[in-house]
């Protein structure tokens, strides 16, 4: 496999948090959606973009994320991947930054 790149880096909000929850190994792991807004620039055409998108995180991550109120804004970055059904996208999220 040929190194690629996958970085994904989003201003956006909480919209909701699951429970924090812990693999065999004891790694923290949550899952939340997050709520992003923008204005984009198509073909000389600006559009607004409103985007929901299911988002998971590990370790100090997770513990982090899990103690924030919803709706709090963050600049995340991580890496897209297939969910585990095969049907859409997850935002794994590496870092967060106010």
């Amino acid at each position: 496999m040929s190194a690629s790149i996958n970085q994904f880096d989003l201003n956006a909000s909480i919209e909701t948090l699951e429970t924090l929850r812990y693999s065999p190994a004891g790694l923290a792991i949550l899952d939340l959606w997050l709520l992003h807004e923008s204005c984009a620039k198509e073909a000389g055409v600006e559009r607004v973009v409103n985007l929901r998108m299911k988002a998971v995180a590990f370790g100090a991550v997770a513990q982090t994320l899990s103690k924030q109120d919803l709706k709090a804004a963050f600049r995340f970055k991580g890496f897209l991947n297939t969910s585990r059904n095969g049907k859409g996208v997850v935002f794994h999220i590496q870092e967060l930054h106010n």
